[in-house]
């Protein structure tokens, strides 16, 4: 899954319909990338593979799921520059891919 799917699939959880019966939950501003700091973390096994642990936002909160890149997946290197870099034993927070 490409840096792009990843962030057009937080932007579809992102932006479900709300229940009409949630007048509440209407009133609230939209969330955007701007104020959102982390949508998970990620963690670096031994061998160096990259485990995201994505966090759908509110009011979705069922859609979490975990995405697997080892260092030979092409799409490696661009997770670890996302991440700002990571190290095995260490875990970050995902910034959103905006």
């Amino acid at each position: 899954m490409s840096v792009r799917s990843i962030a057009l699939a937080l932007c579809l959880i992102s932006s479900s319909a709300i229940p009409a019966s949630a007048q509440f939950k209407r009133d609230l501003p939209p969330i955007t990338c701007a104020t959102v700091e982390s949508i998970g973390v990620a963690d670096m096994a031994a061998d160096g593979t990259i485990t995201l642990h994505l966090k759908s936002l509110w009011p979705d909160a069922h859609e979490d799921s975990d995405l697997n890149y080892a260092p030979d997946d092409p799409q490696y290197g661009d997770i670890k520059k996302h991440l700002g870099g990571i190290e095995p034993g260490q875990s970050k927070p995902i910034p959103p891919f905006c």
